[in-house]
């Protein structure tokens, strides 16, 4: 079993920047490809990052693309979300989760892919 506990959320300006963190426990996630996802009120939950059990390869929707950044620090078991230029639109509550695999560069896309999820940290950007 893993447990994942999301932290760093809270209110920001729009054009402003947030860390997100994942710290994960119960067992290392070394072999776990990790994952950050979004639901906004009213929607369905959305990919926003994946990241590779080795932290070689990652991948963005277009949305996010090219301001946010994910990130895991092997030592601290922790996965990371970067998020620059946030706009009232990212506004949501943000999930982490994780999946065990055998392939060192897969980065799963969709929510069926993941076996175990965080409480979720809201992140809300004001205009």
């Amino acid at each position: 079993q893993v447990q994942l506990v999301e932290s760093g959320g809270g209110l920001v300006q729009a054009g402003g920047s947030l860390r997100l963190s994942c710290a994960a426990s119960g067992r290392t996630t070394s072999t776990f490809a990790m994952g950050w996802f979004r639901q906004a009120p009213g929607k369905e939950r959305e990919f926003v990052a994946a990241i590779s059990r080795t932290g070689g390869t990652t991948y963005y929707p277009d949305s996010v693309k090219g301001r946010f950044t994910i990130s895991r620090d092997h030592a601290k078991n922790t996965v990371y979300l970067e998020m620059n230029s946030l706009k009232p639109e990212d506004t949501a509550v943000y999930y982490c989760a994780a999946t065990y695999t055998g392939i060192l560069s897969r980065t799963p896309r969709e929510q069926n892919e993941y076996d175990y999820w965080g409480q979720g940290t809201q992140v809300t950007v004001s205009s």
